[in-house]
């Protein structure tokens, strides 16, 4: 049998136009962006096309667009270039239980200097409550940082609803929209946002990309010191071909997000479907409003290990969560703020995401494949 990919979430396959569009600029424009002559300013307008371009998915001006190496990097600058360019205000900052290790681990440094952290729980479903982000909230709170999209259950935030919250508070409001950008349709203005964060690997794009957008009035202070590109917000040459690289994929996604998003609730109906048939027990975490791309499921009687290592001997590339834990034998600390520590579905729950990689038939033969080994390891 063929590998099937079904870890979308954790990265996904560069589209070919996008690779092509690569090519093209690496081998057609080398010039800096930042330089005077000919090559350069070729270079510069076709860097400011691709932040416009960037700009317009989220409904922000092109000049609150900071492109970064990635996700990760625009976490760290939203968090720790907030905190340190407004701490004369207070040293409170807001995140949750859930969030990715680019956040919590940036909090967890944030807090040994100096600042005050409070991490918010969160239900059963995997989602925050608004009103305990309200109850959290302190005249010292600069920052409230709440992810769009759990990366591990796919589970959606009331990201809005916060945003109209912190309407009349001096927080700035920070998400990481990472597994929520190119599958929801996103306007920062009706989100209420100040920064929010992108990464190109998610959406078919290359990796070692992204964006962070930063509301105009925001701020923010620099983490790294150099030149004085993207704004002074960020220095060092732009990337530029993976920038345009991004570009193509923005513009593709965006074309292309309501045909997606219908074939990946059709995969994802499958693939439970499919697992019913076979009549082994699994249950769903995070059941009720996810996106269509994630489903996160708890085997009973089986262990994260054990249901990794089969899946890929038998070719079905799944995850336990987060890329960035790979190998890792601790419990989800997503599905540990859910359920509770020493929960059994902490262990024994895998996240299957679908993407451009796959079909029907694909599916099918995937969810067929995970029953089997299931049942097996069950002694059924």
């Amino acid at each position: 049998m063929e590998p099937i990919y079904l870890d979308h979430a954790a990265t996904a396959p560069v589209h070919p136009d996008v690779i092509e569009t690569m090519h093209v600029a690496m081998k057609d424009t080398f010039g800096n962006p930042s330089s005077v002559h000919h090559f350069g300013r070729k270079a510069r307008k076709q860097l400011d096309e691709a932040r416009r371009v960037a700009a317009v998915s989220i409904g922000a001006n092109e000049k609150e667009i900071t492109f970064t190496s990635g996700g990760t990097e625009a976490d760290n600058l939203a968090l720790i270039g907030v905190a340190y360019a407004n701490k004369q205000k207070g040293n409170h900052i807001i995140t949750t239980e859930i969030e990715h290790h680019a956040i919590l681990h940036t909090a967890e440094y944030l807090e040994k200097q100096g600042f005050h952290v409070t991490y918010l729980p969160v239900n059963e479903q995997g989602q925050v409550s608004v009103a305990d982000v309200e109850q959290a909230l302190t005249d010292q709170t600069i920052l409230v940082s709440i992810m769009m999209v759990n990366n591990e259950t796919g589970m959606i935030q009331p990201i809005e609803e916060i945003g109209e919250l912190l309407l009349t508070h001096q927080a700035y409001f920070h998400t990481d929209a990472v597994q929520a950008y190119g599958l929801l349709s996103l306007d920062v203005s009706k989100l209420g946002v100040d920064l929010l964060t992108t990464s190109a690997h998610k959406i078919n794009g290359p990796k070692g990309i992204g964006f962070l957008y930063i509301k105009n009035g925001t701020r923010l202070e620099a983490i790294h010191y150099g030149g004085e590109q993207e704004r002074k917000r960020r220095p060092g040459t732009e990337n530029y071909p993976a920038i345009l690289g991004f570009k193509k994929a923005i513009e593709l996604v965006e074309s292309e997000r309501e045909k997606r998003s219908e074939a990946y609730i059709s995969y994802k109906q499958l693939f439970v479907d499919t697992l019913k048939e076979h009549a082994i027990d699994f249950s769903i975490n995070g059941s009720t409003n996810t996106v269509p791309a994630i489903v996160n499921i708890s085997f009973p009687g089986t262990n994260v290990e054990a249901l990794l290592m089969n899946f890929d001997l038998e070719g079905i590339a799944a995850s336990s969560g987060s890329a960035c834990t790979a190998g890792s034998v601790e419990p989800s600390h997503v599905l540990m703020a859910m359920y509770g520590e020493g929960n059994e579905k902490t262990t024994n729950s895998i996240r299957f995401s679908f993407g451009l990689a796959n079909d029907q038939a694909q599916v099918k033969t995937a969810a067929e494949t995970v029953a089997k080994i299931v049942a097996r390891l069950n002694n059924k």
